[in-house]
């Protein structure tokens, strides 16, 4: 499990890897809410190229990072997903809050 942030201009870029379960979910909230803290993007792009494995709390993170970037006049991407955690977010409707691609 990782999480790696990056700032630009704009936006912030959370590039995630292995499994996102119960037990990391809220030490990658936290890495990502504290970028979105310091730079206020228009943009945030959750990369999940590199995730492996994803349960509920994964679609939560999404879904409050959604909420959060809503309040700051952002939005989010989901980008780099794998096809059976796409599957997993379109069933929670996640494709009608955010961008996945």
């Amino acid at each position: 499990m990782g999480v790696s942030v990056a700032e630009e201009e704009g936006r912030v870029t959370a590039h995630l890897s292995g499994d996102i379960d119960h037990h990391n979910a809220p030490e990658i909230r936290t890495e990502i809410d504290n970028a979105l803290e310091r730079s206020r993007p228009e943009e945030l792009v959750l990369d999940f190229g590199e995730v492996s494995f994803m349960d509920s709390s994964g679609i939560g993170l999404v879904m409050g990072r959604c909420k959060l970037m809503k309040g700051i006049g952002g939005r989010v991407i989901v980008s780099n997903t794998p096809v059976q955690i796409k599957k997993v977010m379109k069933l929670a409707g996640l494709d009608m809050l955010t961008t996945i691609c």
